[in-house]
């Protein structure tokens, strides 16, 4: 996330092997700053597991008797080099322990150069494994510490480990598979979008429900209706109750200006909120958009961007009115897996409130992550789609019903460049 954290991975990257996991010990002369680096460590995602009982007790016979043999270990200020050397190799040794973070603050006695060696002598039984160090001195870290990164702090000693560890996790999971989806259109959507290319911008209600339709994403049933007497026969068309949206060029978020009448539940509710809406929104709604009212459910959005470099990025994230101010969203580069849908829903901290949070029924998740993985199959069959907002998408306790959406055309980007960096 900073400059000064992008060279730490690097440095711990270019002279250590990707942690295998998460699994962290701490060797320490020092309490208080094993504390700190066990804190970011725990804050980051990786885990201080308890040694093993053969280590435990092999490491209590090498330290004083008031030392701390739990992770963290902390050998006291008296820790000399042979301590480090002895402690590190057990450590290194055990099965629990995917890598090690050592730290020295000077005393008065012990010398830096000493300690270096001994952490160096230290790492050399079990190579696979990752070591750093931090060297809280005036004068940095020793030559002879070489090739263990040695960093300043103890947090970003933590830090710059746990990136690497989240590196190593990513660069080992399975690729996953771009699933393929029944009830796909894609002459049906083709036939939207090539006409609506030469507009470039917003399709029309019905050019949306068209499109999504073809690629099998359930939409409220849309109406559009120019006056009162067309908002009236649209909703004893679908049913009541309905919903009433204004809709204008000028109209991009109807909230903001609201423009939404829900829970219209009969022909005279429905005449009564056109009134309200022209009167009040007078030339900037040119129509009304009439929806059968979806009830209950969990909202979330999906949407879909175009980055200059990347192409597509696919976005998931809490909906409604707040998304915003929540921030709450994940994205991954198009095409998705299902191993990238997966992962979005578990980085959302909404997605608890599918799960059944605090009592109530859990929502369809599996619904959700097929409507992703049909956004970007609609991405991967009509690139001309430079943007996408479904939002609200209510996930039900059985099915999802995208409530509102919008969709930007636009000719097929070129796709940039390819870049070499020369050293």
């Amino acid at each position: 996330r900073t400059l000064e954290e992008l060279f730490d991975v690097a440095a711990l990257l270019s002279h250590q092997p990707v942690p295998r996991g998460g699994r962290v010990a701490i060797l320490t002369n020092a309490g208080g700053p094993g504390i700190l680096a066990a804190d970011v460590c725990e804050d980051q995602g990786l885990s201080l597991p308890p040694l093993s009982a053969a280590t435990t007790k092999k490491l209590r016979a090498v330290l004083p008797e008031a030392a701390s043999v739990a992770n963290p270990v902390d050998m006291l200020a008296s820790a000399a080099p042979e301590h480090y050397r002895k402690c590190l190799a057990l450590l290194l040794a055990d099965e629990n322990v995917d890598s090690v973070i050592v730290i020295f603050i000077p005393p008065i006695a012990t010398g830096a150069d000493a300690i270096a060696s001994a952490i160096v002598a230290g790492s050399k039984g079990r190579p696979e494994k990752t070591v750093i160090s931090t060297f809280l001195s005036a004068k940095g870290a020793p030559p002879g510490l070489a090739p263990i990164p040695a960093y300043p702090f103890p947090e970003s000693a933590a830090l710059a480990l746990a990136r690497a560890a989240s590196y190593g996790e990513w660069r080992n999971a399975p690729e996953g598979t771009v699933p393929v989806l029944d009830g796909i259109d894609a002459a049906a959507a083709r036939a939207v979008i090539e006409p609506a290319v030469t507009r470039n911008g917003w399709l029309d209600p019905l050019e949306t429900q068209s499109l999504l339709r073809a690629f099998g994403i359930a939409a409220a049933e849309t109406r559009v209706a120019a006056d009162e007497a067309g908002v009236v026969a649209a909703a004893g068309a679908l049913g009541f109750p309905v919903v009433m949206k204004a809709i204008g060029p000028a109209i991009v978020h109807r909230t903001d200006v609201g423009g939404v009448k829900l829970g219209l539940a009969d022909a005279a509710a429905v005449s009564a909120a056109y009134r309200e809406l022209s009167s009040r929104l007078k030339d900037a709604m040119t129509g009304a958009l009439v929806q059968r009212m979806v009830s209950g459910g969990v909202e979330v959005m999906v949407g879909v961007s175009q980055d200059p470099t990347f192409g597509p990025l696919i976005a998931y994230g809490s909906g409604g009115t707040l998304v915003e101010l929540m921030s709450d969203v994940a994205f991954r580069l198009h095409p998705l897996t299902d191993r990238d849908v997966a992962a979005m829903l578990e980085e959302v901290r909404g997605t608890a409130l599918l799960r059944g949070f605090r009592g109530a029924p859990p929502a369809d998740e599996a619904a959700l992550a097929d409507l992703i993985l049909r956004v970007s199959a609609l991405v991967e069959a009509c690139p001309e789609v430079r943007e996408m907002d479904l939002n609200p998408v209510k996930v039900l306790q059985r099915g999802v019903c995208v409530v509102d959406a919008r969709i930007r055309v636009g000719r097929r980007p070129v796709p940039p460049p390819s870049r070499r960096i020369a050293y």
